[in-house]
């Protein structure tokens, strides 16, 4: 099914949405559809508003909740096929080209800015990649995110008798294990197919490595999807699981990082986005808390990159609209607010005289590893893009793997070499 296709067959929403309606104090008005929505997410994407408005423009927030950005992308696309699209939307990975090759995103808009601020020496090539079609910036990459972080209460692993961070897949269980004996929650999660697939790469990628990982999920190689390593991959996951909050189901992830912020649990799978809840509550890297690359995953870096895409509409010159976002793509992109956005939001920025100096902007720990061991893995397989996280594959091939894994681990019975077959099934069926 194509782009087109996909998006006409969407029941349209648009009523949730009135068209925008511009302010005629400011320069022009852009509306902004997200999903930066938790605490330390919001206080993230307000830094970016408070400036367009402080250089005159509008700022409409189309804020959608839940799902891991699935349902802004249902609004989205509703939206779009209604003809009443926002002037900036969340986009990421591949959805970018798919949109772009619909003639929604506006391939011209960025053009001056882009050149006059030079992204194409400040951006690692799979970064500048992602947000450009046919050669032109179609978004704004806003940061980079790791996604394999395992998230550690060094306090409550002291009252569990463990003395340090797992770094073998087998180091994690003793941990694990540990923890449920002390009575602690041994691995704090929310029970969404996108959080259950999170868990699920960075185990791929423990097995496997960054090679398999590739092979896997973005060049979709079925050998590799249903064979020996992925038994062994299913049968790991299914242990990993035995660790999870049994109460689990329909949580969003951040409530999983409020229980090991506050003593509940001891360890969460999940990007460097929780970073922006610990901050929220006032915790230090590296004192409160402990970040560490998922066991086994050391060498590699999977990566989930934010970006603003602008859309293309009959009056964006007209009301400002076209300015607005052009003013919003250089303030994401300028040191100031990388610096803030990323320290907000738990990432790392996207530029790179800046990701090879983080010491300078005040940046904690955590980035600062993570902003090293991007530039390391970059020369190397190490970097690869989030499955999980609409990088590495289209929404539905990604929503396939969502569908067999989470089944799998929500089903006592499953057998892991079944679990394998089906994957590569679903995958198939779904290119």
């Amino acid at each position: 099914m194509n782009s087109i296709t996909r998006l006409a067959a969407l029941i349209s929403l648009a009523s949730l949405f009135p068209l925008s309606a511009i302010a005629a104090e400011s320069k022009g008005t852009v509306e902004v559809v997200h999903w930066w929505t938790s605490g330390g997410e919001k206080a993230a994407v307000d830094v970016l508003k408070a400036q367009v408005e402080k250089d005159g423009f509008t700022w409409k927030d189309g804020a959608v909740a839940g799902g891991g950005g699935s349902t802004a992308m249902t609004v989205l696309k509703s939206r779009a096929v209604s003809g009443n699209p926002p002037g900036v939307a969340q986009i990421k990975g591949p959805d970018i080209q798919e949109w772009a090759q619909t003639g929604l995103l506006d391939t011209g808009a960025l053009k001056d800015v882009s050149k006059e601020e030079k992204w194409d020496s400040l951006l690692d090539k799979k970064v500048s990649d992602t947000v450009k079609y046919e050669g032109n910036y179609v978004a704004v990459p806003v940061n980079i995110h790791r996604v394999n972080w395992l998230w550690i209460n060094p306090q409550v692993f002291k009252k569990a008798g463990i003395d340090k961070a797992p770094t073998t897949l087998e180091e994690f269980y003793a941990a694990g294990d540990k923890l449920k004996a002390a009575g602690f929650i041994a691995l704090a999660h929310g029970g969404q197919p996108w959080q259950d697939s999170t868990v699920f790469e960075d185990v791929v990628l423990s097995v496997m490595g960054s090679d398999g990982y590739k092979k896997a999920f973005v060049d979709l190689d079925d050998k590799t999807l249903t064979g020996s390593d992925m038994v062994k991959v299913f049968t790991e996951l299914k242990k990993v699981a035995t660790y999870m909050d049994p109460n689990r189901a329909g949580r969003d992830w951040n409530l999983a990082a409020a229980d090991v912020i506050s003593g509940k649990a001891g360890m969460q799978l999940m990007g460097d986005w929780a970073k922006s809840e610990w901050t929220a509550a006032k915790k230090i890297a590296g004192k409160d808390y402990q970040c560490v690359a998922f066991p086994g995953t050391d060498r590699s870096f999977t990566y989930n990159i934010d970006s603003l895409a602008v859309f293309k509409g009959k009056d964006n010159a007209k009301n400002g609209t076209t300015a607005a976002q052009q003013d919003l793509a250089k303030v994401t992109l300028g040191e100031d607010f990388q610096k803030v956005f990323s320290i907000n939001k738990g990432s790392i920025p996207v530029r790179n005289d800046m990701l090879s100096n983080m010491d300078k902007y005040g940046f904690d720990s955590c980035a600062q590893t993570a902003a090293k061991d991007f530039l390391a893995d970059a020369k190397t397989t190490g970097l690869q893009p989030s499955m999980a996280h609409n990088m590495a594959t289209t929404l539905a091939v990604q929503g396939a793997i969502f569908d067999v894994v989470t089944n799998y681990i929500n089903d006592p019975k499953a057998d892991p070499e079944t679990a394998a077959k089906q994957l590569g099934k679903a995958i198939t069926s779904a290119k």
